[in-house]
């Protein structure tokens, strides 16, 4: 518990200290913001700026901080340097930046700020690629709650075609009449569940890892043999299956897709940092919660605590069977997010905290397909304040999403493949992204490593996931390893070769 108390402090110092000096790179003024010059009472609305905040955080959380930290936590306390280092020093720059470039280019989205600073090529590449991984959100956030919620009362069928039906609604309408009414009450929620869970964490004061005693998954309480991570470690090594198992709670390419949301519903760009810096390190918060709560849950026995002796019994007497499943397998990662709310926090803590879990991956989805559509309509040069012209875009997108959800629904690994494609999607949307700031830094000859050291990081992780994993090519370590190298060799000598070019033009 003393590594995760000091990484707690450590996320909070960090938005202090590590953020005022982005601020500071940056330089927000006074110039009126996009929410004040192109209002147009459907997308672009100023908003309180608490309000603001509570939904850019909402936008980027969904399930990721939960589920990604309760399978980052598989590898140990190692988790932890992950998401505190992650969110300081890489995700929260990538967030605070993108909102502040489209705050500064008129509320763009991803694949225009991508066009303006990488090249028209690279706009067409984003521009596929990001429509489809805010689709991929959709249904994954369509999915999952349903899957947590048909253990209270229907089926996950029924709660698919509810969510679904709120998800046309959220899209069509304007920002302020379902997502600025709404997500306060979602926010309360998601945060009242982080906290309960810290406190009780703080009560149980659990006998877990620390990270200069056990930085991997090794000396672990529970019998490999229940756990039955040998297979699992093997498939998916730490590097670099770890930092795209956690994305959303340390650095994730989806916050960028969201954050224009809110750019054009800041008043002021002064607000940038609390609401989108501010944001990331509090999704941070989240997770660094559920990878401890997650350790515990599978390692130390805390499982036991969380269900009852009929499961407990079922549980032992299949796991040392043939084809009987391991402790990681036989919870799922919603699984975990009910067992421990409501085994932790009773009936009513935990129905709340439940609630706030589920509002997370919903009110992500829905601004995913929001994003999406805007994200099109500005291709296409079609205005939005028409409700047809809206549906124009509506109809084909959710035609699609309906056609991977009822594929992911029929097939039994169906959400584990496109959460993994998820995640590596997301990361690689972060690369992108992480490029097109480090080469405006360059032009406007500001501090451009503190998003450079994060991006050739980034690379090298996507690449070498690639060659690794066993969805793509399934390499040999080793060689999956030379060859991300490889990758790194060839970013660096690129944007070196760039750069001096760069710098010769502009004397």
């Amino acid at each position: 518990m003393i590594s995760f108390t000091i990484a707690l402090l450590a996320l909070i110092v960090g938005y202090l200290l590590y953020g005022k000096f982005v601020e500071r790179i940056f330089g927000p003024d006074d110039r009126p913001t996009p929410a004040v010059a192109m209002a147009d009472g459907v997308d672009y609305i100023v908003m309180p700026s608490w309000k603001v905040f509570m939904i850019q955080f909402l936008n980027i959380a969904g399930t990721g901080p939960i589920f990604g930290a309760i399978m980052g936590a598989w590898y140990g306390p190692s988790a932890y340097l992950w998401i505190v280092l992650g969110c300081i020093f890489a995700g929260a720059v990538h967030d605070y930046f993108s909102g502040m470039l489209s705050i500064r280019h008129g509320g763009a989205n991803l694949p225009e700020l991508v066009g303006d600073y990488l090249g028209a090529r690279a706009k067409k590449v984003m521009l596929v690629f990001s429509v489809f991984l805010l689709i991929m959100v959709g249904v994954v956030f369509v999915y999952s709650p349903a899957l947590i919620l048909k253990d209270y009362y229907w089926t996950p069928l029924v709660w698919v075609i509810l969510i679904f039906v709120y998800y046309v609604l959220a899209t069509m309408l304007p920002i302020d009449k379902i997502i600025g009414k709404f997500y306060p009450i979602f926010a309360f929620a998601l945060l009242f569940m982080a906290v309960a869970l810290m406190v009780m964490l703080f009560v149980k004061m659990p006998d877990i890892p620390e990270v200069w005693s056990d930085l991997d998954a090794a000396n672990l309480n529970e019998p490999q043999s229940l756990l039955g991570t040998d297979s699992f470690f093997a498939q998916n090594p730490l590097f670099p299956c770890l930092f795209i198992t956690i994305a959303c709670g340390a650095i994730s390419g989806f916050h960028a897709t969201q954050s224009p949301l809110m750019a054009r519903c800041v008043n002021h760009e002064k607000m940038g940092r609390p609401i989108f810096y501010g944001a990331m390190i509090t999704e941070g918060l989240v997770a660094l919660i559920w990878a401890t709560v997650s350790s515990y849950f599978f390692y130390y026995g805390g499982w036991k605590e969380c269900v009852d002796a009929a499961t407990v019994n079922q549980f032992l007497a299949q796991a040392n069977t043939e084809g009987g499943k391991s402790l990681i397998q036989f919870f799922s990662a919603p699984n975990v997010v009910e067992k421990v709310c409501t085994g932790w926090l009773g009936f009513f803590g935990g129905l709340l905290a439940v609630f706030g879990v589920v509002a997370a991956p919903i009110t992500s989805g829905d601004t995913a397909f929001r994003s999406a559509r805007l994200i099109i309509a500005e291709a296409l040069h079609l205005e939005q304040k028409s409700v047809l012209k809206r549906f124009y875009i509506a109809i084909p997108m959710f035609a699609v999403a309906i056609g991977l959800l009822v594929w992911q629904m029929n097939d039994p690994n169906g959400f584990n493949v496109i959460w993994q494609w998820f995640g590596w999607s997301n990361q690689t949307l972060a690369v992108f992204t992480l490029w097109t700031i480090t080469v405006y830094l360059v032009q406007q000859h500001k501090a451009f490593w503190v998003t450079l050291v994060p991006a050739l990081f980034m690379t090298t992780v996507c690449s070498t996931y690639l060659f690794v994993s066993k969805q793509a090519f399934g390499l040999e370590h080793t060689t999956a390893y030379i060859l991300g190298g490889c990758c790194l060799a060839v970013a660096c000598v690129w944007f070196l070769a760039w750069y001096l070019k760069q710098m010769k033009t502009s004397k």
